[in-house]
C-alpha cells in the first residue's frame, strides 16, 4: 500500500517499520519555496492537516498489515503542541482491537520524545484478501473519511 501512495511519498514520508497491527512513519516539515508547497499554515507552524496526514498513513498501514483490504471508517486528532519547520515527526501506530470486519487504532505523533498529537482511527475491512506476493503494507490504501457500500 504505501509504495502506491504517492500522496505520502511524494510528502517525503518514510516507512521505518511495520509488522501486525502496528506501523512506525517519519516525516520533516517543510519550509516553503517559491512554487513549491509548503507544510507550515498561516500562523508559520506546521498546518493540521499535514499532521493528520502523516497519522492516517500511519494508521493505514497498521490497519492493512493483517491482509484483507482496509479503509478507515472514522478518525480524531487531538493537537498537542505546535510542529516547526525542520521538526521530525515519528507517528507510531498501534492496534487497539479487531473485532468482526472493524478495529481501533491509535497513532502518536512526536517530536523528539515529545508528543504533539493523538490520533485515533476506526477501520473497516472491505475485501477478503490482499494481492499475492507483496508486503501487506504496500497492498491497501486507507481512504479517510469515506463509507462506502461494500464497507457497510
Amino acid at each position: 500500500m504505501f509504495a502506491a501512495d504517492e500522496a505520502s511519498r511524494n510528502l517525503g514520508i518514510e516507512l521505518l517499520e511495520h509488522g501486525e497491527g502496528t506501523a512506525v512513519l517519519r516525516m520533516t516539515v517543510t519550509p516553503r519555496y517559491d512554487g513549491d508547497s509548503s507544510m507550515v499554515n498561516g500562523h508559520g507552524i506546521a498546518h493540521g492537516g499535514y499532521l493528520f496526514l502523516l497519522a492516517d498513513t500511519a494508521f493505514a498501514c497498521a490497519c492493512n498489515s493483517h491482509g484483507p483490504v482496509t479503509a478507515a471508517a472514522g478518525a480524531d486528532i487531538a493537537f498537542v503542541a505546535p510542529a516547526h519547520v525542520g521538526d521530525v515527526l515519528v507517528a507510531s501506530a498501534e492496534e487497539r482491537t479487531r473485532f468482526g470486519r472493524s478495529g481501533i487504532y491509535d497513532v502518536t505523533l512526536r517530536r523528539g520524545g515529545a508528543v504533539i498529537a493523538e490520533f485515533r482511527g476506526r477501520s473497516r475491512s472491505i475485501r477478503a484478501a490482499a494481492p499475492e506476493n507483496t508486503d501487506k503494507c504496500e497492498t491497501a490504501h486507507s481512504t479517510t473519511g469515506s463509507t462506502t457500500k461494500e464497507s457497510r
